[in-house]
């Protein structure tokens, strides 16, 4: 529409100027008029952009591509302070699968809630509880995992006194000093109680073979010991130590 407009007034331009009482000017006039016209044809004003002068960004522009943060991941490790028993399930009912070193880190590979870890061991996959375990390394991403059913079983087998057993000193102050030793003989027991006349002084972890205490026991006194093993399926004791102060 901006070209024919031109072309319009250039027309009566030219129209006009015929009209004009100098004939000498014609030619020139004529020209000047054909060259304008050719200009405008050949060399038409490119239109402006929609968005030009609005402040707003072409619509050819390239995006920005936002900045893409990769988060890291390191092995998940249990590392522990002091020997530690690693079983087939979470808990002393179930049968013990290794021992893991305080010089050992073993990968962890899952959770059971609400304290057991699940490592890898060169024996093979095991649970070690959450009490013993310092863990480093994505630890939070290892799945949750449900707990193997209870192993069957009856009463753990009960311990028995070694060749020295017992051992006793009784003092001149009416004190007797006492040490047991016992062979655990027993890999499902939940700990071990210590019995004196019956009954109950003590309760000590599995995997547990020494006892010692102070008692009152003065010259011609007579008391006697028992061991026994126990679990959520029973327990069983030991044969009895008894000794006499002189």
């Amino acid at each position: 529409m901006k070209r024919i407009s031109i072309l319009i007034l250039i027309t009566g331009w030219m129209l006009s100027a015929c009209n004009m009482p100098s004939a000498t000017n014609e030619p020139q006039i004529a020209t000047a008029a054909a060259l304008t016209v050719e200009a405008v044809l050949n060399h038409p004003t490119p239109l402006a952009s929609p968005t030009a002068g609005s402040g707003e960004p072409s619509l050819t522009q390239p995006p920005v591509n936002a900045a893409t943060i990769t988060p890291t991941f390191s092995k998940p490790l249990a590392s522990f302070e002091d020997v530690t028993n690693c079983r087939n399930g979470p808990g002393t009912d179930y049968d013990k699968v290794t021992q893991i070193l305080p010089a050992q880190s073993v990968e962890i590979v899952g959770y059971f809630p609400p304290n057991y870890w699940i490592v890898q061991t060169d024996k093979g996959t095991c649970w070690v509880s959450g009490e013993f375990v310092t863990p480093s390394g994505s630890y939070a991403s290892v799945p949750t995992v449900t707990a193997p059913p209870t192993p069957f079983g009856g009463a753990p087998e009960a311990p028995t006194f070694t060749k020295d057993g017992w051992n006793y000193f009784c003092r001149g102050d009416g004190q007797t000093e006492v040490t047991l030793n016992w062979n655990d003989r027993s890999d499902t027991e939940s700990g071990y109680r210590v019995l004196r006349e019956g009954e109950k002084v003590a309760e000590l972890p599995a995997n547990s073979t020494i006892f010692s205490e102070v008692i009152p026991l003065s010259s011609g006194g007579t008391t006697s010991y028992q061991i026994q093993a126990f679990n959520s399926a029973g327990e069983s004791t030991s044969n009895t130590a008894s000794f006499t102060c002189p």
